[in-house]
């Protein structure tokens, strides 16, 4: 090959007669290469095993044409964690925007005292934690529809299937969702002055924690049944609306109309987060009532001018015991909406 030659150029012009001026002397330059190759050891080889027995080549060709499915998974992964630090939009941008509204949070609702007065603002806050934590999950739509591109083309090349794309990119999102989940409670939790006990603040980190990741995993779904950006967007940005509405807050359980209380209301994951958050601020904490001792909500304290959080969540229906329960409910779902998205996944080709 000549000195300062492409190389791709050199072997182009080498082996295709299709543009050289002298397709006779191009023909040749053929020929000789065709008669070497035919000459060769590694042409007598590949010979030899293309007349072997089918089953051996089906084994030594099979074992090199896809990789164990736990190396591609854990491939993934490493290549996902290299991503996600360097791509500020999949979790860097994201992480500053929850930084920013447990700020806001915190001074907003700052050192509410445990007094009948806070009982609403308490409530206010705690669907404002659950529901725009999720609902700013939306923010992770294009570094999935960036990822999945890329999927798209290499199973199109035959390294891999949805499966271990879909259990990376579910891994790869953990140890983040919990941290910005730590990070939110530590900020927000204090100076809002929920009950200040350490199970009940990292019991917070939990709830949080699962409506994150249920957050995201709307966000897989949706974004692999409608895989454009403005699409899934407004998808996901109308379902959390939607789970906002019937969640429990804007309209009580116990009035919810029947339609929506039996058809969305029981799979709507920020209903158990809000239940889970209403328990462990109200289901273990006393209020005063104030001057005058007018109490709002009615309890065995009444007599000393004191409210039991039990008749806060006897309001809403909700009672302590429960939240096992609702922690597997939550678990299901999210199960449900990765298993979805792997299928669609899966089924889909482009």
């Amino acid at each position: 090959m000549p000195l300062y030659t492409n190389p791709a150029e050199f072997l182009l012009d080498l082996t295709s007669s299709d543009f050289s001026q002298d397709e006779a002397d191009a023909q040749r330059r053929l020929e000789k290469l065709h008669s070497a190759w035919r000459e060769s050891s590694e042409a007598h080889a590949i010979s030899a095993f293309v007349a072997g027995p089918s089953s051996e080549k089906d084994v030594l060709i099979g074992n090199k044409s896809r990789a164990p499915f736990l190396n591609v998974t854990l491939a993934l992964l490493h290549r996902s964690f290299i991503k996600s630090y360097r791509d500020v939009v999949a979790y860097g941008i994201r992480f500053a925007m929850y930084i920013g509204l447990a700020v806001m949070m915190g001074t907003v609702w700052l050192r509410l005292p445990p007094t009948q007065s806070s009982i609403g603002p308490f409530t206010n806050a705690i669907f404002f934690g659950s529901a725009f934590m999720s609902f700013m999950a939306v923010a992770y739509v294009p570094a999935f529809l960036e990822d999945r591109t890329t999927f798209i083309k290499e199973r199109a090349n035959g390294l891999y299937g949805a499966a271990p794309f879909m259990i990376a990119n579910f891994l790869i999102g953990l140890p983040y969702l919990f941290l910005i989940s730590l990070v939110f409670s530590l900020i927000t939790y204090f100076l809002n002055n929920f009950r200040p006990t350490a199970g009940a603040f990292f019991t917070w980190v939990m709830w949080l924690f699962l409506d994150l990741l249920a957050g995201e995993s709307l966000v897989v779904l949706m974004s692999s049944i409608f895989p454009i950006f403005v699409v899934a967007l407004a998808l996901i940005a109308f379902a959390n609306g939607l789970w906002m509405s019937v969640g429990g807050f804007l309209v009580s359980p116990e009035i919810l109309n029947p339609f929506w209380k039996y058809v969305f209301h029981y799979i709507d994951y920020q209903a158990y987060v809000f239940r889970g958050m209403m328990v462990n601020e109200f289901g273990y904490r006393v209020y005063d009532c104030g001057k005058g001792c007018h109490c709002m909500y009615q309890s065995a304290l009444a007599s000393q001018c004191k409210i039991d959080g039990q008749a806060v969540l006897e309001e809403y229906g909700y009672r302590t015991g429960d939240t096992g329960k609702w922690v597997g409910i939550m678990l299901a779902i999210i199960l449900v909406y990765r298993l979805m998205g792997w299928a669609v996944t899966h089924l889909r080709k482009t």
